[in-house]
């Protein structure tokens, strides 16, 4: 099918759902009709092709897209305009990616229910009344409805994998550094880093390549068959049994390709190190956006809490914290010099209502590697009702042998 064919799908999906499911914040049809005839056209003639031509792309909404509010899920962000693409976003237009517009998210990405008081609750589309997951709620949620094929989403302690496996999506948390930050609403400068969502393997490998253009000595080789730890700490973590019972299918399929084994990071206690991620996430989110704190309205009362604590905490709580964050690093890092990868659950839950009580480890294992500067891929387990999903982690610029393993081992069911 024309790009311009599936672009006017997804844009009457939109209409008919987006009133009611609160994913999409924005949409450029007039330059995304425009965009996905050009690919037509270039299709047709038989002209050279970016790696993404006529993709469907949707964009976090703490990345600016030029014309579209740039809002970053804040109220006081509602009438700020990008006048230019982000990096990230220039970078998509390049390779022949089809933008339509930003999506939903937690508000200023601290957090991952994206239940925003500014602009909805956004929906679930495999379960309504179920929260995406977040940060990039709306990310997520936007390749599950069919509205987009790729989106982008940052991620500061799994805010694109989280959703990725409440969404039953694919995520990538690139290598820190490997791509632009320019143009993002940070929160966490130590921590925020931009990736790709997408519905298949291929569109996030090729997404990937056209986001970190990374030269090719920086790429670590990929070993015939990996050697794979799984975290003895994966323990002091509780996770329901689905995710249980899923990982350990998972853990049995992923061992036909690789090497499976156990690793004790001793170093590495997931909820400790957490608590100390979210400390600094809160602190630097503070400086971030001091202005806006100064001001009397537009931020909801949670954020200006989480903020306001940030911003009165003690310099040796957050000493404390990066103490915590470095040995998690340490464990990492000591952990893949015994193996290739590291094999983890991505949330300790599936998709939970909105409203419910809000889990405190839905971060625990993603952190891990934010607080390390590793990539990771989260990839869907199938089950009965709602998906979950498995991370592996690698060593920096090991995304090549992140998604060879995936690939090989194909759908997780």
């Amino acid at each position: 099918m024309k790009s311009s064919e599936r672009l006017e799908v997804a844009l009457s999906r939109i209409a008919a759902k987006n009133g009611d499911w609160h994913i999409v914040t924005s949409l450029d049809e007039a330059r995304a009709r425009a965009d996905a005839l050009v690919s037509d056209d270039r299709h047709a003639r038989g002209a050279a092709l970016g790696p993404l031509d006529g993709t469907l792309v949707g964009v976090k909404d703490n990345l600016a897209v030029e014309g579209l509010p740039w809002t970053a899920g804040i109220e006081a962000y509602r009438s700020r305009i990008a006048t230019r693409d982000s990096a990230a976003v220039a970078r998509l237009r390049h390779a022949g990616a089809v933008i339509l517009g930003t999506l939903n998210m937690h508000e200023g990405a601290l957090g991952a229910t994206t239940d925003n008081p500014a602009y909805g609750r956004c929906a679930n589309p495999l379960a309504p009344d179920h929260t995406p997951g977040g940060s990039s709620g709306g990310s997520g949620a936007a390749i599950a409805a069919g509205f987009m094929e790729v989106t982008l989403g940052t991620d500061t302690m799994g805010s694109v994998r989280i959703p990725a496996a409440y969404c039953g999506c694919y995520g990538l948390k690139p290598t820190d550094g490997t791509v632009p930050r320019d143009g993002l609403t940070l929160l966490s400068p130590s921590l925020d880093t931009v990736g790709p969502l997408a519905a298949n393997l291929e569109l996030l490998s090729a997404a990937h390549a056209v986001l970190a253009a990374l030269p090719g000595k920086m790429a670590r080789p990929v070993p015939a068959r990996p050697r794979v730890g799984v975290p003895l700490q994966m323990a002091l973590s509780k996770c329901e049994s689905a995710v249980m019972d899923a990982f350990s299918g998972a853990r049995d399929a992923i061992g036909a390709h690789a090497d499976v084994v156990d690793v004790d990071m001793r170093a590495w206690d997931p909820s400790v190190a957490l608590r100390g991620g979210l400390l600094i996430a809160e602190a630097e989110g503070a400086v971030a956006l001091s202005a806006l704190l100064d001001a009397d309205t537009g931020l909801g009362p949670n954020f200006r809490r989480q903020l306001e604590y940030g911003c009165r905490a003690e310099s040796v709580r957050i000493l404390d914290a990066f103490a915590r964050i470095r040995s998690a690093k340490e464990a990492a890092l000591g952990a893949l010099r015994e193996v290739d990868l590291l094999l983890l659950p991505t949330a300790p839950q599936r998709a939970f209502r909105h409203g419910d009580p809000v889990p405190t480890n839905q971060a625990d294992f993603t952190s891990l590697a934010n607080f390390a500067g590793l990539p990771a891929i989260s990839l869907p387990v199938q089950t009965d009702h709602l998906p979950t999903a498995v991370q592996l982690l690698s060593a920096p610029y090991g995304e090549m042998t992140l998604l060879k393993l995936a690939a090989d081992v194909g759908a997780i069911a």
